[in-house]
């Protein structure tokens, strides 16, 4: 899946600010944490597309070094569930989508920096 940038909905970056107020991470490390977390709950599917009200990011800056292994994941969820091979654009759609939901539950689990540690030890 090859993408320059991607904009994250309006009610996931105003969770981003209050989720990097209470820890001091900065919004890329938090939507990887999401993604991850996301990943876990497994596929969002179709149809779960989130507004673009936020802000945009560079695909570098939001999976950096890990872009192969981060979209390698997603495609591994989202078209094992569907049962076949699913265009770009369609993936595109469901990391924003598993963006949205992860940063929905960090917002819910993480008040501290001692949350994200606990969250990345549970995983």
């Amino acid at each position: 899946m090859r993408f320059t940038k991607i904009k994250i909905s309006a009610d996931a970056e105003s969770r981003l600010r209050s989720v990097r107020q209470k820890t001091g991470l900065t919004p890329n490390l938090l939507c990887r944490m999401a993604t991850m977390l996301s990943l876990e709950e497994g596929p969002v599917g179709p149809g779960t597309v989130t507004d673009e009200g936020g802000r945009e990011m560079n695909a570098y800056t939001l999976t950096g070094e890990h872009h192969a292994l981060i979209t390698a994941m997603i495609r591994l969820v989202e078209e094992e569930a569907e049962g076949h091979r699913l265009p770009d654009e369609e993936l595109l759609l469901r990391f924003r989508a598993h963006i949205h939901r992860g940063v929905g539950t960090l917002s819910v689990r993480a008040k501290s920096p001692a949350d994200l540690a606990r969250l990345a030890v549970a995983a």
